[in-house]
């Protein structure tokens, strides 16, 4: 690609637009009621329950922006929490995002807006989400996005109270997170059915250490829960698997 600009399709960000207008009231559940945790952190989002145990302030903060790494396993469980609990989010330019997975989560699909294609500017999409949603995930696909730009899409994510994140580089984050698949359970030598995914998390903020942890997703009847994974033995090690279910 050259340094020539690029910009989306203005029909798709017109309809974009009139489509946040549409949205109610930020993170309102349908009843009209917030759970309590959520009113006890209204600055937080919602994450995993392991994943909670990582993060600094035990949520994602509201108006930040992660940059991640990894298996897309965690973050489908995010956007699965977000609307879940009653809030909105967007997927941008990741089109192997599995929705089947998210609602085995939890995820609510009527609260989860897909943008497959974005076209050449998936950031600039990503902006206009941020005005109406609690989460934008943004794909980049391989494109770099300039230190210009991104403080300009932090600012705007911080102004509107939306957090924002961005599975690609992005310069000066306020958390990364990586997440590797190492352990498998269910499989034999050639057969067996894949029980639970062991993930090794990286959580890493501007200030302080870098935390690590480890969390497996167990398949349930029609659900998958998230586990530390003290909670799961018998978990087969293999960083081999990696490719093959991330």
């Amino acid at each position: 690609m050259g340094s020539e600009a690029l910009s989306p399709d203005p029909g798709m960000i017109d309809e974009l637009r009139r489509q946040i207008a549409a949205v109610p009231g930020r993170g309102e559940s349908t009843n009209g009621r917030i759970p309590r945790e959520q009113q006890l952190r209204r600055d937080l989002l919602p994450v995993p329950p392991p994943l909670a145990a990582l993060l600094p302030d035990g949520g994602l903060p509201k108006g930040a922006v992660v940059a991640y790494t990894g298996a897309h396993s965690l973050l489908t469980g995010l956007l699965a929490a977000v609307t879940g609990n009653g809030g909105h989010a967007a997927v941008v330019g990741l089109p192997r995002l599995g929705l089947l997975a998210a609602a085995e989560m939890g995820a609510q699909l009527s609260r989860l807006a897909v943008i497959a294609d974005p076209g050449p500017d998936p950031a600039e999409v990503a902006a206009v989400l941020l005005d109406g949603l609690d989460l934008v995930v943004l794909g980049l696909g391989g494109l770099a996005v300039p230190p210009s730009r991104c403080r300009v899409l932090a600012a705007r994510a911080r102004n509107r109270g939306a957090t924002l994140v961005v599975a690609g580089e992005w310069a000066n984050p306020t958390l990364r997170l990586d997440s590797r698949v190492t352990g498998y359970r269910g499989l034999g030598p050639g057969r067996g059915r894949l029980r639970s995914v062991c993930l090794d998390v990286r959580v890493s903020a501007k200030a302080g250490q870098t935390r690590h942890g480890r969390m497996d997703l167990c398949a349930k009847v029609g659900r998958t829960e998230w586990l530390p994974r003290e909670t799961v033995s018998g978990a087969t090690e293999v960083t081999e698997l990696h490719e093959a279910v991330s």
